[in-house]
């Protein structure tokens, strides 16, 4: 990744009871997202604490970009079928997406203990 990309953040609120199916779904993009043009950092599902918090994020170059991805993703059998999972199954309370610059680097080298 590199200082001009930009990541987006999606914060999901989900149905507690439905939290397989959120990891049935970010597996899915797992496979779509990449392959329509942007680079994925993960989707994660509730673990510890809340149950009705998951998060996906990957980055991209631009805005332009941005939107020429979801341009693929909505054309790309994988990403229309997982869109419609979703809304059949419901398992989406709310979705909001935000768009941040790395304005951190350099980082220093990870030590470990």
């Amino acid at each position: 990744m590199h200082d001009a990309m930009i990541t987006c953040f999606i914060r999901y609120e989900i149905d507690p009871f439905k939290i397989a199916a959120f990891e049935d779904y970010a597996r899915n993009w797992g496979q779509a997202i990449p392959r329509c043009g942007a680079d994925l950092i993960g989707y994660f599902a509730p673990h510890e604490g809340s149950s009705t918090v998951a998060y996906g994020v990957y980055s991209i170059d631009s805005l332009a970009a941005y939107e020429r991805y979801r341009a693929r993703l909505s054309d790309d059998p994988l990403g229309r079928s997982n869109y419609e999972f979703a809304r059949k199954e419901q398992f989406i309370r709310r979705e909001d997406r935000l768009f941040l610059r790395l304005a951190s680097t350099p980082h220093a080298e990870l030590v470990r203990p």
